[in-house]
């Protein structure tokens, strides 16, 4: 069992620095040796996005580290599957500001052993950014009833800026107080207006859980919207409590076994369409024209095919020297990942972007 054992984690091993060579070297010659040809094109495909960044974003890469974590693992005579956590850290340069970056994928592999050899036969990404959602995507109809009745829902945490004392800030990592069974306790005041959007804690919010899931929420296997919905509420943005999942923006969590949130809190299109849509009160975003117009705390969403319906949402908490976001995200999680999202096996050239600036009052 030791010598099998050995035998495809040296494989794996291999395929590792395979995919470190790349981040290292800067080019897609490395993934020719990957065996699996389907995943081989997907890494080739990728390589092949970033290299044709339009007019190029003079990027530098310092230094590339892959740290690989075996999740599971079955084992036959002649075969076995693993599921391998990749962290990749990686470090880049522009105008001599250097900038890091982490993303943490999961991979399902499968080895195979011919005589006293063992070689990967299949690769499949665990999760992926173009996954395909259960739930539609409604937008909000304003001549519908609203249920349950509507109400603005505001967090009332209070202002945490930077130089306050260490337990304010930790309240604001910690969520703001939604347990999974309903409403935090006193942590709402509806009769609350005129908030301010509070980036800095946007900001603190996603870089506390952008690899780790907040226990006060649901965590979905595609969790991209929620965690972007997570960090606009910490930022003080008011939930708009409708009762009715197709309408308003808002989450109380799980109940008896019904699930509590509207779409448009964790649905990627329907946030998108949320968004869109004109408000005199509560979370509002105005459409820009181009990523540099953002500020940190706006929202980026992704269509990957240019079909109109969106499948990723995420959260812009820096910018490069030349002012590009870089931004946080879930499902694949992801830190200071650039914008443009090339380096995702999502991307295609067909690739439609959206770019909002939420409002900085409420």
């Amino acid at each position: 069992m030791a010598d099998k054992d050995n035998g495809w984690k040296k494989a794996l091993v291999e395929y590792v620095n395979t995919l470190n060579e790349d981040g290292l070297a800067g080019n897609a010659e490395p993934y020719r040796s990957v065996p699996d040809a389907e995943h081989r094109l997907r890494l080739l495909k990728r390589s092949q996005a970033l290299a044709r960044r339009e007019g190029g974003i003079r990027m530098k890469p310092l230094r590339s580290e892959m740290r690989a974590r075996l999740i599971s693992k079955e084992e036959k005579a002649a075969e076995a599957t693993c599921v391998v956590r990749f962290h990749l850290i990686r470090s880049y340069e522009q105008d001599q500001l250097p900038w890091l970056e982490e993303r943490a994928e999961q991979e399902r592999i499968r080895f195979v052993r011919t005589g006293s050899r063992w070689r990967i036969d299949r690769i499949e990404p665990v999760a992926a950014e173009n996954a395909a959602e259960e739930w539609p995507g409604g937008g909000e109809d304003s001549s519908a009833g609203y249920g349950w009745g509507r109400r603005t829902v505001i967090p009332s945490m209070p202002l945490v800026l930077a130089g306050q004392d260490s337990r304010a800030r930790s309240r604001v990592l910690a969520g703001p107080g939604i347990g999974r069974s309903g409403w935090g306790e006193g942590w709402f005041d509806p009769s609350r207006r005129g908030a301010v959007y509070r980036r800095e804690d946007v900001v603190a919010y996603a870089e506390q859980w952008w690899d780790e899931a907040n226990p006060s929420y649901e965590n979905f296997e595609v969790n991209c919207t929620n965690y972007v919905s997570q960090c606009i509420f910490a930022g003080g943005a008011p939930m708009n409590y409708t009762g009715r999942r197709e309408s308003g923006w808002w989450y109380k969590g799980r109940a008896n076994g019904q699930e509590l949130w509207s779409y448009s809190w964790a649905v990627a299109n329907a946030l998108q369409t949320y968004l869109s849509q004109p408000r005199t009160f509560g979370l509002r975003a105005e459409l820009v024209e181009s990523p540099q117009q953002l500020m940190p705390g706006d929202v980026i969403c992704y269509d990957w095919d240019g079909n109109g319906r969106f499948q990723h949402n995420t959260i812009v908490v820096a910018f490069t020297p030349d002012g590009m976001p870089l931004v946080n995200a879930n499902t694949v999680s992801s830190r200071h990942r650039y914008w443009d999202y090339r380096d995702s096996y999502a991307w295609t050239e067909r690739t439609r972007y959206r770019f909002f600036h939420i409002a900085d009052e409420f």
